[in-house]
């Protein structure tokens, strides 16, 4: 009963979001780490891409648990709008965000757009279902294979809009990071309250690196660093 009722709780649904949040932060600074070995070449790319697919039912697991994690957050970032607008029917005549951050007035939508990312990314990378026809006709890398990850990279982000959605979509996850990052720790009460709080700067850090390490793939390749 007593988690029952933190569930339903908005000190419970925070908690909730703020621990699958940095759940799913450490995933993305994991999948950049390994997405940045595409510059050492197509064979340390592809044994890894190798590796992870030899992991079997330890790769389900973490599919399952991110899968869950990503459900919840989505799930209590609804029901917290939700609430939060039942106990403010009525709008502001007038807003004027003064201590409020970018990051912060853009997590709602930014949120939403890196949902509809998500699953894009999954169909493009993951099942080839959405993914792009080459270029030209003499493209190296022609088509979809689940067995050449570093030449569908090459040859999706050979497509300008492709690239141009990924590169949006990091600048949202920046925005998404940075605020979430470390909002979630002091959600969470690991830190204590102070006008310059450090969790904030190591976001900010966090955020920049992940903005680069994802943003200077896709622009590689198309600038043809990476071929």
């Amino acid at each position: 009963m007593g988690l029952l009722n933190a569930y339903r709780s908005t000190i419970g649904k925070k908690a909730i979001m703020a621990v699958t949040g940095l759940i799913l932060v450490a995933f993305v600074i994991g999948h950049m780490a390994g997405n940045l070995q595409v510059f050492i070449g197509p064979a340390r790319m592809n044994a890894y891409a190798a590796f992870l697919q030899g992991l079997g039912e330890l790769l389900w697991l973490v599919r399952l648990v991110l899968f869950v994690a990503l459900v919840l957050h989505v799930l209590m970032a609804w029901q917290l709008t939700q609430i939060k607008r039942q106990a403010r029917p009525i709008g502001y005549e007038q807003r004027s965000p003064q201590v409020s951050t970018l990051a912060s007035r853009s997590m709602r939508w930014g949120g939403v757009l890196l949902l509809v990312f998500i699953v894009f990314h999954i169909l493009h990378f993951t099942t080839g279902t959405v993914f792009p026809a080459a270029s030209t006709p003499d493209a190296m890398y022609p088509a979809f294979s689940h067995g050449d990850v570093y030449g569908n990279v090459i040859a999706a982000f050979r497509t300008p809009w492709v690239t141009a959605f990924y590169v949006v979509a990091m600048l949202f996850l920046l925005l998404h990071l940075f605020h979430g990052a470390w909002s979630s720790v002091r959600t969470l009460g690991f830190v204590k309250p102070s006008p310059e709080p450090l969790q904030r700067r190591v976001a900010t850090v966090i955020a920049v690196v992940v903005w680069l390490g994802f943003s200077v793939i896709p622009v590689a390749v198309l600038l043809g660093v990476i071929r």
